[in-house]
Order: C-alpha cells, then structure tokens, then sequence
C-alpha cells in the first residue's frame, strides 16, 4: 500500500463525519434528519378537566385565500388544539389540494400530532344566506367527531389574525370557567328588524352546485314572538356542551330555531345567540367575541381594513383576535415580530418546541411535553374559578343576564392582567 493509499481512507472517513455533522447543523437536530432522530410521539398531549384547555379552531375562506389560511394557521398552532381548514365551494378543487399539500409540508408538527384537516366536500360561499350557518355547524360536528376532548369551538376567518400566542391563550383561558360561551349578543335589534329578520331568503348555494346567490322573496314574514330574537357578531368562542346542544339537539330549540335561520339573510348573526339566549346557557354567555374591530361611523357591512397605524389600539386591546387585514399587509408582519414572535412560513415558537431558533431551523421541528409553562397558572386558576361561580349562576345572585354577562368578561379581563402579571415572575419561554 502505497502512502497515499495509506492517507485516503482516514480523508473519507473524516470527510463522511464532517458532512454528518454538516447535515445536523443544518437540521438544527430536527426531526426531519432521519439520522438523528425521529419525530417524538404526541401521546403525552393531556386532556380533560385537569388538563391545560383546548381549542377546535374551524379556519374559513373562499376563492383565493388557501395562502392566508395558511398562514393564520401557522399563527395560531399549537399541539393540544385541533383545526379545520375549509376553502368554499367557490375555490377550484386545485386550490384545495394546494392547500392541502401546502398543510402537509409546512411543518413536522402537522404530521405527528394529525390534529390538522382540510374540508374536500366544501359547502357554498354565499355571502348572505344559510351556506356559512350549514358550513359552521358542519365543522362543528366534524370537530366532535375527530377529537373527543377539545374544550371551546372558535371561528375565524382569512381576514383574521391572532393577537396573543396560544400558549399565552391557554394560560388565560386556564382560569376562565369552561362552560362559558364568548358571544356579543344583544335583543336590541332596532333597524335590523326590517332589514335583516323579517325579510326571508333563500339561499341558492344549498341546492345548487357551484351557485353562490342569494333570492328574496317579495313579501316579508313578522318577527317572531315564539323565541325572542338575538343578533350580534357573527364570530364566536363556543365550549363544547353548547355546541354539542346545537348539533345533537336533546331539546327541541336548535332545531326549531335551525328551521327559522335557514331563511334569515344573515343566520351568523344570530343563530348561535339566539340557541344561547332562549336556553339555560344564557347564564353563562359573555357578551363579548374577544375580537378587535374597527367600524366606520355609521357601521358598514364589514370592518374598516387595519394597518399599521393601529398597532398600538392592536396590542393594547386585551383580546385574542382582531379582523380585517388585507394578504400582504405590514401590519401582520409587525405583530408576527413584536407580539408572536413568528419568522416567516413557520409555526408561533412556544414552550412546547425545544429545537434551537437559528435562521436555518425550526425550533418547532421538535418538542418535548405540550403541557409545560400552562401549569404554572393551574392551582391560581382552580382559585380564581371558585371565586368566579357564584358569579357566574344567575339564580345564586339574582343578576339578570347582561349583568352577569359583564361579570363573566370581567372576570376574562381579570384573569388576562393576572396573566400579564404573572407571567413576569415565570420561567419565559
């Protein structure tokens, strides 16, 4: 063996181990380097009245909109959650199964938790109409049927974006009582009664593949005087035994009030307040949908578009979620950075992701316990729930409900400050 026989062998050895150690610098130890390691197991996620809550979020959009699903997706992940994504009937079925593929592939945690969907058989988009009221309840029985444990049904939409990351949003709603739905509602209907409840609809979308009108009848129907009419914000935080109510129906009021919306114009707007304020759930409904929004004077349809110039308003508001932004907007850059501390095309870093941040890796490509950080807030939430209670049952105070609605938000607003301050003596993320 000639001398340079005699060197080439160690030269390919360490040049084999430097490139391993290359790959792994790369991967951030990921658990996408099937040399190192794999992905860890998601059966720890813990559930239940002793466990950190859980959201099943339904992520709506049209034609269009499969990248800022996406997106908020990224935004608002987190592995004790479960989500539906639904592209309407107005998407082609290519922009579904771009969707789809994108879901797939965007980050590891997808995969190993599977608490990720993607509707095939979408419902219509029709902008007034029962389409979206179909679609919702739809989602919700879905989410019942895939994940047995989740603790509150959220709907956002494309235009949305989180203000507070999950982890943050599951430290908050640890102290909040869980049978409480979040539902700005309101009897006052005023101008809406010639408007939007006593004209009758009908909406094409139902029986129509691939239409998304709407027709109106030419003579309007009274206002009903067998349940009294609730409207307000069509986007809402719902636990779960409402929503099993409205979807199983062991009373005859969701389905008796599903037949009266199916021909209202706008059935989001006041099916699920209704269901809530005609039944024994009122007394546990806060009047409020923990969105920002800002309206034009006179309120329009929809929101203003929010820019950058309200970031401040944003981020001082106290709520979860704020809408309208445009795709592309500055403003979800900013929050991205300042508040979710999110880089591009990745999910929001929290306690649950264990990988190193560096500008090549993800630190959500690996994790260790999903249950971390949250538990630090549960014995100071079983107190704060004990003293909320009595509150909280109108028969034991003898408030009437919008009192007890404003305490119930009040107790939501007390709970977020208590977090804020707590958070400052906890071990950060």
């Amino acid at each position: 063996m000639g001398a340079a026989d005699k060197w080439l062998l160690p030269l390919v050895s360490v040049s084999f181990v430097s490139l391993l150690l290359f790959l792994s610098a790369l991967s951030g130890f990921s658990a996408s380097s099937a040399l190192f390691a794999r992905l860890p197991p998601p059966s720890y996620v813990r559930r239940g009245a002793a466990a950190p809550p859980s959201f099943a979020y339904l992520l709506a959009g049209g034609r269009g909109e499969g990248r800022k699903l996406l997106r908020l997706l990224l935004a608002v992940y987190h592995p004790r959650n479960r989500y539906l994504l639904h592209l309407s009937a107005d998407a082609p079925a290519s922009e579904r199964a771009e969707l789809a593929a994108a879901v797939a592939r965007a980050a590891p945690a997808f995969r190993a938790f599977g608490n990720v969907d993607v509707v095939g058989r979408p419902a219509a988009g029709t902008p007034m109409g029962s389409s979206g009221l179909a679609a919702t309840l739809r989602a919700a029985a879905a989410m019942l049927r895939l994940d047995a444990e989740w603790d509150w049904f959220v709907t956002l939409n494309a235009a949305d974006y989180p203000l507070l990351s999950q982890d943050d949003l599951i430290h908050v709603f640890s102290s909040v009582p869980r049978h409480l739905n979040f539902i700005d509602h309101t009897s006052d209907i005023g101008w809406k009664e010639s408007q939007r409840v006593q004209p009758v609809i009908v909406d094409a979308g139902i029986y129509l593949a691939g239409r998304n009108q709407f027709f109106q009848a030419t003579e309007k129907r009274d206002t009903p005087d067998g349940f009294k009419f609730f409207t307000g914000s069509p986007w809402v935080i719902l636990n779960r035994r409402f929503i099993e109510y409205c979807v199983f129906g062991w009373e005859n009021l969701p389905r008796t009030l599903l037949m009266y919306f199916t021909n209202v114009m706008l059935p989001l707007e006041g099916y699920f307040h209704s269901v809530a304020c005609n039944s024994d759930f009122r007394n546990f409904t806060v009047n409020s949908d923990l969105r920002y929004m800002m309206w034009d004077d006179p309120p329009q349809m929809e929101p203003r578009f929010l820019n950058v110039t309200h970031y401040d308003e944003l981020v001082g508001s106290g709520v979860p979620f704020a809408r309208k932004f445009k795709e592309n907007e500055p403003l979800l850059d900013k929050i991205d950075d300042k508040v979710l501390r999110r880089w591009r095309h990745r999910p929001v870093p929290g306690a649950w992701c264990t990988g190193r941040r560096r500008w090549f890796s993800d630190p959500c490509s690996q994790w260790s316990n999903v249950n971390i950080k949250v538990l630090l807030l549960a014995n100071y939430g079983k107190s704060l729930h004990s003293k909320w209670e009595p509150y909280l049952i109108s028969m034991n105070t003898g408030m009437s409900p919008g009192e007890e609605s404003q305490m119930a938000l009040g107790t939501y607003r007390n709970a977020l400050a208590w977090y804020g301050f707590l958070s400052r003596w906890t071990p950060s993320i």
